[in-house]
């Protein structure tokens, strides 16, 4: 089969890394797997999947990636594959638009990476996504709570008998088996300060400012790593409560990293509070380095951590706090819940993603 992935990056994210790892693995056999990026900004991510033999395709650099020009410029690759597989709204959506335009025969695969989306809270735009969405030959929810949820918002609908799960996984070895990285060094920390790590873009969703004042409540040597790039505004507003609470000299943010795997071995603590996830690679990625893990209490987060990491209510800063402090005065309990994390993870490696994949377009 030839198999096109659509997606609008390979900016730093969930659904871009999951394109690093799972594509070299479906391009075997008689199989042939291209990426296809509306944007095509070069990135680490771009390198380590053309080093890979995986052929990326791009429209432009810095676009719009809502250009309707895209619908047209997509024409050409639809007659080329037998399965079109798209990532992110814009994919989704102009995907089977100039499916309808070409009369192309391929089959069309979308994935949900999130458990809700800004579009369902828009009623106008529920037109669009059912007749969208009609078009799919499958969707693929990333967590139970994901499909549940698409399942729900599609109701009674044809489609929603086309929605099943396949888990998001992560190369477990890579991160399980990492060296420890020299970021105490870069920072000039002490080698006893305590490294609370939180890898995440900043966006609305991932809500850094839990972290950053549950920091106002732990000890003098703990101190917060916020790794990521993303919304310029929402990291302002971040380093602005930084200040406010006078933690500068405790909360790092270190930006963009290539050493992910280094760094979340090298902290003692990592911790993602978002709002809400669909299935979260960065907290697989956390629990299989080996380290506790503690996430929000919320959907795409709960179902992953539940009964291995640590949940906190949403939100709830001073718990988070009390939880940290638990973890690092307490090294039994440390010790039980680094076990269930990495033991966790295990169960969400790349390798049972590509194969039911793999299975997927078969069925196709």
């Amino acid at each position: 089969m030839r198999i096109l992935h659509v997606i609008t990056s390979l900016e730093i994210g969930g659904a871009e890394k999951l394109m690093v790892d799972l594509l070299p693995r479906l391009n075997l056999g008689e199989n042939h797997v291209d990426l296809l990026l509306f944007n095509g900004t070069r990135t680490i991510f771009t390198d380590n999947i053309e080093k890979a033999g995986i052929t990326v395709y791009s429209f432009s650099k810095n676009t719009n990636v809502y250009n309707p020009l895209n619908i047209f410029r997509l024409i050409p690759y639809l007659k080329k594959y037998d399965i079109i597989h798209t990532h992110n709204t814009a994919c989704q959506l102009f995907v089977p638009i100039a499916k309808a335009l070409s009369f192309a025969k391929c089959k069309l695969v979308t994935t949900e990476h999130n458990t809700t989306n800004r579009r369902r809270g828009r009623w106008w735009f529920k037109l669009i996504d059912l007749w969208m969405y009609s078009k799919y030959a499958t969707i693929v929810g990333v967590a139970k709570e994901t499909t549940e949820n698409i399942k729900k918002y599609l109701k009674n609908k044809k489609s929603a008998n086309c929605v099943t799960t396949i888990c998001n996984g992560i190369d477990f070895n890579l991160f399980y088996n990492a060296g420890l990285s020299d970021v105490r060094q870069e920072l000039k920390l002490s080698g006893d300060t305590k490294l609370i790590t939180m890898v995440a873009r900043f966006d609305g969703q991932k809500n850094q400012q839990a972290l950053i004042r549950s920091a106002d409540y732990l000890s003098d040597n703990c101190h917060i790593l916020l790794v990521g790039g993303g919304d310029i505004d929402i990291k302002q507003t971040c380093i602005e409560l930084t200040n406010s609470l006078r933690l500068s000299k405790r909360v790092h943010f270190v930006g963009i990293r290539h050493d992910i795997p280094r760094l979340l071995k090298s902290s003692d603590i990592i911790v993602l509070s978002s709002h809400y996830e669909g299935l979260s690679l960065s907290s697989i990625e956390a629990m299989a380095s080996g380290r506790p893990f503690v996430a929000s209490d919320v959907p795409g987060l709960r179902e992953v951590v539940k009964g291995a990491g640590v949940l906190f209510p949403d939100g709830d800063y001073y718990k988070l706090a009390q939880i940290i402090e638990h973890l690092l005065s307490d090294k039994d309990y440390y010790k039980s819940v680094s076990t269930t994390c990495s033991q966790r993870a295990k169960e969400y490696d790349i390798n049972i993603t590509a194969n039911l994949y793999g299975k997927l377009y078969n069925n196709l």
